[in-house]
């Protein structure tokens, strides 16, 4: 990365503009730089002015701040084989004498061998972006991790009066490192000092909450929805073959699968019964994991102007990218891309779209885990399914009888019911044919009918909310048996 730069500024490019919101980090990137080419370093702000570098620190401003015109003439005039940083001055560049002055000083820096670094939060102006050079800071380095890691740590343990401890093994220490990808340097070092302070600790069992602040300071980007997960293995019914499966491939991310000669899996697709628990499989994934859940909106996607619904699916996945590792879902994908399948009426948007997708899909190398769910098979175009875009295509069925248990336990141990109390099996034999959302609203209803008897719920609360509820299976029989015919033999069965 720093040779990339290095090579931009011996290679004689006049303007290099760096857009990123980790300033500090390209500041040190180009010192860096400076200092192996000896070359002399200025820095500018409208706040500061124009000051040399010298060990890193500033000197006293050789052009006080204001307007940026005094420091452009100055340099105009005294440039020799300098760098020159000026931060956010993609602002003024929409001024005309701004514009005009920094033309002028091509080629000044082409003869005098100096360059100019634009470093801004915000894409700089259409008046000056095509005579810069772009540069991509990226994201921080794993090893540039650690490090930040290692000085928050022990920052706050010089300064504290509390004894601060750290019990984190080699395994958490890269896990730890893997989920604060996508954050720069200044939110790692924030994020790992309110995780240390809030118990003088730092350990493997940080990790949730780590993740959780990851989450808040991602928030929603744009196609993309940061998804709180807070759903454990023990907590979805049944799906044990797919369970199995995923705990096969917990660490197929790390740094030991990696030498160990393991590619990073890239990822399933669940089809199945609406309701059936798909989506649920996404949360239980992450929380098991520890990695931060993304879901990508497909109705997002679609834009009224030529051009723009591609550009935002080529957003959404550069972000996935950059927030790596993470758990990309998208939901119910066969409504983003049913168009593509057929004969479309939308000028061929649906099969670009879906080609851009499955492009990323075979090629992209980052730890991105990706679980698409469908709960219509004959709306997804074929070649979706085929082996190196999914690790596996599992389909969800409904749950068997001894499914049907264990999730009205769960559901009832998780309003403070004691599950021994009721006649389970007698219940799941009754609800045949129900799927997991149906026998949730069952034990939910049921709670409303005993709330409004003023007494305890019991079995004949959910067995006479079952008996009332005709379940999917039989109000749309035929579409979920051509279903479930398609998938024998064509799909991994879930549980």
């Amino acid at each position: 990365m720093t040779d990339t730069l290095e090579l931009l500024i011996r290679s004689g490019n006049p303007f290099i503009s760096i857009e990123t919101m980790d300033e500090p980090r390209a500041l040190k990137v180009i010192q860096e730089i400076a200092l192996k080419l000896k070359k002399p370093l200025y820095e500018w702000s409208t706040t500061g002015g124009l000051c040399r570098v010298e060990g890193g620190r500033l000197k006293s401003a050789t052009v006080p701040g204001g307007k940026p015109e005094q420091a452009l003439s100055f340099i105009h005039q005294n440039t020799d084989e300098d760098i020159f940083v000026f931060k956010d001055l993609g602002a003024y560049c929409r001024d005309s004498v701004v514009n005009r002055m920094m033309r002028d000083l091509m080629e000044t820096c082409r003869t005098k061998k100096s360059t100019f670094i634009l470093i801004d939060a915000f894409p700089l102006p259409d008046e000056i972006k095509r005579f810069t050079i772009r540069y991509e800071l990226g994201w921080p380095t794993t090893d540039e991790l650690a490090d930040v890691i290692k000085q928050t740590f022990n920052k706050i343990k010089k300064d504290s009066d509390a004894k601060i401890t750290a019990r984190l093994t080699r395994r958490d220490m890269e896990q730890l490192v893997l989920t604060l990808r996508g954050l720069s340097c200044n939110e790692v070092e924030r994020v790992i000092s309110s995780a240390i302070l809030q118990d003088n600790d730092l350990d493997a069992s940080d990790l949730p909450l780590i993740i959780e602040a990851k989450r808040t300071l991602l928030g929603s980007t744009g196609c993309l929805e940061s998804i709180a997960v807070d759903v454990k293995p023990d907590e979805v019914g049944g799906l044990n073959k797919l369970k199995d499966w995923l705990k096969l491939r917990r660490g197929g991310f790390s740094r030991k699968a990696q030498e160990f000669g393991l590619e990073p899996p890239r990822g399933v697709l669940m089809l199945g019964v609406p309701g059936s628990g798909k989506s649920l499989c996404a949360k239980m994934v992450a929380s098991d994991w520890n990695m931060p859940l993304l879901r990508l909106d497909p109705g997002m996607l679609y834009q009224k102007f030529i051009g723009e619904s591609e550009s935002q699916l080529r957003q959404a996945l550069s972000q996935a990218e950059s927030m790596a590792p993470v758990i990309l879902w998208i939901d119910e994908i066969e409504k983003a891309f049913a168009s593509a399948s057929a004969s479309s009426s939308d000028g061929g948007l649906s099969k670009r779209m879906f080609g851009t997708l499955l492009a990323w899909m075979q090629d992209h190398r980052h730890p991105i885990f990706i679980i698409a769910t469908a709960n219509d098979i004959s709306a997804l175009p074929p070649e979706l399914m085929r082996k190196g875009r999914f690790d596996e295509v599992f389909f969800v069925d409904l749950p068997s009888a001894a499914a049907r248990e264990q999730i009205l336990k769960i559901h009832l141990e998780r309003r403070k019911r004691d599950s021994d109390q009721f006649d389970i099996r007698s219940l799941a034999a009754t609800a045949d044919a129900f799927t997991g959302s149906e026998l949730e609203q069952a034990v939910m209803s049921g709670l409303f009918a005993a709330f409004s008897e003023n007494a305890e719920l019991e079995d004949r609360h959910i067995a006479s909310e079952i008996q009332k509820t005709k379940p999917l299976a039989v109000l749309m029989k035929e579409r979920i048996a051509d279903l479930r015919h398609w998938a024998n033999n064509r799909c991994v069965p879930a549980d």
